[in-house]
């Protein structure tokens, strides 16, 4: 019965994780509609689809170890509470502005999430092998909320209005709260001492400037305002590295970077992000642009990218029977090498279409291999990482690990993004910018000539989208190497694992 009620609490854990992704990438399809039903400029659109994100990164750090002060249950229904009911504020948002409150403040309750289901994880699965297994069933429900969020939205936008998609995640939040009293267990940290606000003033200045100046790297290019942002962050972040060096208790334990498999997994959630987000944004753009397909399609065309990871986090547990993990997440990312390999073989002309005949098939397969080979490292990886401290720092290494997946996704939007916009101007000549450019500018010229620039354009783009898969194949295979070089020598137990876990597992 103990078993039972354990991963019961484990089913209630996944319930936010799997409708919060939802709910993040449902709004992406619905942008359009919302806008137009409040008028939304461009800039508060930008805000509404980007104000839960810079919440979330700013604030992820600073609950992880809040969790382990005041309580991981307790801080988890407290954010349980204000995402239903912000979720609520957001759906019947009178205007633009509204929105954009009720947005930042749902990343500020959506920061609570994730780093205290983790640390949960650990109190509640202190067996290494049923941890893994358990951390492999959160990721696969994050990962498959994020495939399935842009179907379920197009399905709730056929039948009802933009706010539906906020309301998803009101019913497992309802669920959270009334049944995690009883099946999750409280876990704080006696000894953490009080939460110092300097260092949570400068994680905060220091995400946040980091973050905008990537994000306006993928909207300005190269200019003053993200160098300031960017350089402004980084002197922030040093102040805060330093201070948390000094500090006996701090808000980020930087001393756990010592461990160098949880190094090496920190970089590579952060750079398997950086691989993984700028091939999302080529390929969802080469459904459109280049292939036809509509936004819809295109999110159901995109689907096996997210239900891949799923697949390959489900599987991660099972490889560890007959391998070491860091064999397997290194095996994982090979494979995930040669995923965007393969996108270099997809054409963008001729063979009786814009894109090929071949065309879909090979990207489909292209992204469902890379995206596989990348669960080890989100399920294994993740499991070292709470692993390799104790339960009581469980918190802050979650937020670590957390605040990794989200620099990495930035940082490949802007990255690769900026990396494919020169390929494609200098495919084209310096005559168009972008593919989107390009398609509007084709539609006004003659017939003869519109055709010309759409056919330049498409190969232009879709020679951006082969040096993105080679890009993204490096990183793979350097993280691969990474991985293997920077294991434990006994990899089966973690260095900080508790003796009694030790000797039981």
């Amino acid at each position: 019965m103990r078993v039972d009620r354990t991963w019961l609490g484990l089913a209630l854990l996944t319930l936010p994780t799997l409708l919060v992704a939802i709910d993040t990438t449902a709004l992406l399809l619905a942008l359009p509609q919302l806008s137009a039903d409040l008028g939304a400029t461009n800039v508060q659109q930008l805000w509404i689809s980007d104000g839960y994100g810079f919440m979330v990164a700013g604030l992820v750090i600073t609950m992880g170890t809040l969790g382990d002060r005041i309580g991981r249950r307790r801080l988890l229904l407290i954010g349980a509470a204000a995402f239903a009911t912000l979720s609520v504020v957001a759906a019947f948002a009178a205007g633009p502005l509204m929105l954009i409150a009720a947005r930042a403040l749902l990343g500020v309750a959506g920061a609570t999430l994730a780093p205290c289901t983790l640390a949960l994880i650990t109190d509640m699965f202190r067996d290494e092998r049923r941890r893994g297994k358990a951390i492999a069933i959160w990721a696969t429900c994050q990962f498959t909320g994020g495939a399935l969020g842009p179907v379920l939205a197009g399905f709730l936008l056929q039948h009802f209005w933009w706010g539906s998609v906020f309301l998803i995640a009101v019913p497992a939040m309802a669920v959270l709260l009334l049944a995690g009293p009883f099946l999750l267990p409280e876990f704080r940290d006696d000894r953490a001492g009080r939460l110092d606000l300097p260092s949570v003033e400068l994680s905060l200045v220091a995400v946040l400037a980091m973050v905008y100046g990537v994000k306006q790297l993928t909207v300005e290019g190269v200019s003053a305002v993200p160098a300031v942002a960017l350089a402004a962050g980084a002197a922030v972040g040093v102040v805060f590295v330093r201070r948390q060096l000094r500090l006996e208790t701090p808000l980020l334990d930087l001393r756990l970077l010592r461990n160098r498999p949880f190094t090496a997994v920190i970089v590579g959630l952060v750079f398997a992000g950086v691989a993984m987000a700028g091939t999302g944004l080529m390929v969802t753009q080469y459904l459109q642009g280049v292939l036809g397909f509509s936004p819809f399609a295109s999110a159901v065309l995109f689907a096996p990218m997210g239900l891949g990871v799923a697949a390959g986090t489900m599987a991660a547990p099972a490889l560890t029977r007959w391998m070491r993990p860091a064999t397997a997440i290194a095996g994982g990312l090979a494979g995930s090498a040669l995923g965007g390999l393969l996108l270099v073989g997809v054409s963008g002309g001729g063979d009786g279409g814009v894109g090929g005949a071949s065309a879909l098939p090979l990207v489909m397969t292209g992204i469902a291999v890379l995206a596989l080979g990348t669960g080890p490292l989100f399920a294994l990886g993740t499991g070292l990482v709470l692993g390799s401290v104790p339960p009581e720092r469980a918190g802050s290494a979650a937020s670590m690990s957390e605040t990794g997946n989200y620099f990495g996704g930035s940082l490949g939007f802007a990255l690769l993004g900026v990396v494919a916009a020169v390929v494609y101007r200098d495919r084209m000549g310096g005559t168009s910018d972008s593919l989107a450019a390009a398609l509007v500018a084709g539609e006004r010229l003659p017939a003869g000539q519109g055709a010309e620039l759409l056919r330049a354009a498409r190969e232009a783009f879709t020679a951006s989208l082969h040096v993105t898969g080679v890009v993204a194949a490096v990183i793979f295979a350097g993280l691969a190497v990474l991985v293997l070089t920077m294991r434990p020598a006994a990899p089966d137990i973690p260095a900080a694992l508790p003796e009694h876990e030790a000797a039981h597992s």
